[in-house]
């Protein structure tokens, strides 16, 4: 058996498996510190299916406590950038463009460097050793405790940075270090963004791991913790307390893997509603697709591997106003029970709209009776026009794709959407996304520059192949499951030598318990 958690804005959701089957599911409410939400799911999951925590293989959690800090700028470690790439980009100093409230909520300060490289390998210039050492003497006198170390194109050569995050390490006994081409993508600002972010979350990771880990010992549960990455895969706790940034997109990536297990589509377009918003996504090969562009964090302009996913304010808190009915984006979130109509509040939301409409069963009909039928119909014309234009700006070309609603809240999706037809809405719908953690797989990915030379193009595919597969064994897949599930070719014309990047995935089942042999799920 295993068990599958998702924390959400307003819901936490939990589901035990058997396998392939689902034995139990729960929806309880987030709380505010999301650990004792956890340990709320887990005990109500004993309740609906009594079993034995001895005989739990694993838990994977999909979790907001880190996306949550950034956005409300709490909890996060001081943190210094340190870019190498002196006498080039002095213009755009580190941390330049974030908001003025998160620089201070990291106390951070920003280091410029000599190194860095050239787009065809040169060095920009000759890395000053002592140069380093005087700005690690600085990050120490200023008690900063967690550094991030970027570098100009270090996604093609990584020497640099893993030289100096050396001498940091060996010069601040304790110190954090995260290096930007383990994060992010080609692009400077964006890749050194999201490695400060990884950096100020670094702390706070190493108390969520440990809260997570002591919760489900209380829970007298001795299975192995994972954590959902953005990309749909898995994650152990020793990974997580490096990679915090992995997990800002395991909400809707868990929703979508749920959302191809239970409707047995691996293309289609999904829709995840929640108390708050509706995230709405795109399935390759039942792998969410991943966003090609900038991803904005909180203001802050990031690179790392996060889903193609566009949010609308409508989910089942949403705030309805009437006149020319509007609904959203602003959500009572969850302080429904307190707040909604149908549970004796004073706030109209979405919920109450669907209830007056008899299309959901929640809470007391009789005290949204009163509602003016036009306006029921109207707020709901307006959410599934808002639902159906949301759905059609995610496609990239003209042919339909099959939708499928899930969620909490994807009562709310009509059942036939103009443009797209008929809606799936599998049974356990609801619980989606906690499923998409429990049968989360394994990952691993190649993702560089390489040489191809005229007539190796199919010798230098199979070798970036096989070691995607490679990884994705030695992090904990089952070798016979494992498969490629995205190819990705991009020839870099403006480098020398016929350079490509290539990035291959692959990804396989989870290797359970003593099968494990040491290895580890990344």
């Amino acid at each position: 058996m295993r068990i599958g958690i998702d924390v959400g804005g307003t819901n936490t959701d939990a589901v035990l498996m058997d396998a392939r089957r689902v034995l139990a599911e729960v929806k309880t409410s987030t709380t505010p510190d999301v650990t004792s939400g956890i340990v709320t799911a887990i005990a109500e999951l004993r309740k609906a299916s009594p079993f034995d925590p001895l005989d739990v293989r694993a838990v994977m959690i999909g979790t907001t406590h880190f996306i949550n800090a950034i956005v409300e700028a709490n909890r996060l470690a001081p943190t210094a950038a340190v870019r190498l790439g002196l006498p080039a980009t002095r213009a755009l100093p580190p941390l330049v463009g974030w908001p003025e409230h998160l620089v201070a909520a990291i106390k951070g300060e920003g280091y410029l460097c000599h190194g860095g490289n050239e787009y065809d390998g040169r060095l920009i210039s000759h890395l000053d050793r002592d140069e380093i050492k005087r700005v690690a003497d600085d990050i120490a006198l200023k008690g900063i405790r967690s550094i991030a170390v970027s570098s100009v194109y270090s996604p093609a050569n990584p020497e640099l940075e893993v030289e100096v995050g050396d001498i940091l390490s060996e010069h601040i006994p304790g110190v954090a270090v995260s290096l930007s081409h383990e994060l992010g993508r080609m692009g400077l600002l964006e890749r050194e963004n999201a490695t400060v972010i990884n950096a100020c979350l670094r702390e706070l990771a190493g108390h969520i791991c440990d809260g997570l880990s002591g919760a489900l010992t209380d829970a007298g549960i001795r299975a192995p913790l994972f954590l959902s990455q953005n990309d749909g895969t898995l994650m152990d706790v020793d990974f997580a307390r490096r990679y915090p940034v992995a997990t800002f997109a395991s909400g809707p990536t868990n929703s979508m893997r749920g959302a191809a297990f239970l409707s047995g589509l691996g293309d289609c377009a999904v829709i995840d509603v929640g108390g708050t918003t509706s995230d709405i996504g795109i399935l390759q090969n039942g792998f969410p697709r991943e966003a090609t562009t900038e991803v904005s964090v909180s203001g802050i302009r990031t690179n790392f591997r996060m889903p193609d996913v566009l949010s609308i304010g409508i989910g089942g808190g949403s705030r309805v106003r009437v006149g020319e009915p509007t609904v959203g984006p602003d959500s009572v979130g969850y302080r429904i029970r307190q707040e909604g109509l149908v549970f004796g509040g004073d706030t109209l939301t979405a919920t109450d709209i669907a209830v007056a409409a008899g299309i959901a069963e929640i809470g007391d009909p009789s005290l949204v009776a009163h509602l003016d039928s036009s306006l029921v119909d109207a707020v709901l014309a307006h959410m599934s026009r808002e639902i159906a234009s949301a759905v059609d700006r995610m496609r990239t070309n003209a042919t339909p794709l099959p939708v499928v609603a899930v969620g909490g809240g994807n009562i709310l999706v009509p059942e036939v959407l103009e443009g797209s037809g008929k809606v799936h809405r599998p049974e356990h719908s609801g619980v989606a996304n906690a499923i998409g953690a429990a049968i989360a797989q394994v990952g691993g990915e190649v993702d560089r520059m390489f040489a191809v030379a005229s007539g190796t193009r199919e010798s230098v595919l199979d070798a970036a192949k096989q070691e995607a597969v490679d990884r994705a064994v030695a992090a904990g897949a089952r070798p016979q499951t494992v498969q490629i599930v995205e190819v990705e070719e991009v020839p870099l014309a403006y480098l020398p030598g016929n350079v490509t990047r290539i990035r291959v995935k692959a990804v396989g089942d989870l290797v359970f318990g003593n099968d494990m042999g040491g290895r580890r799920a990344h």
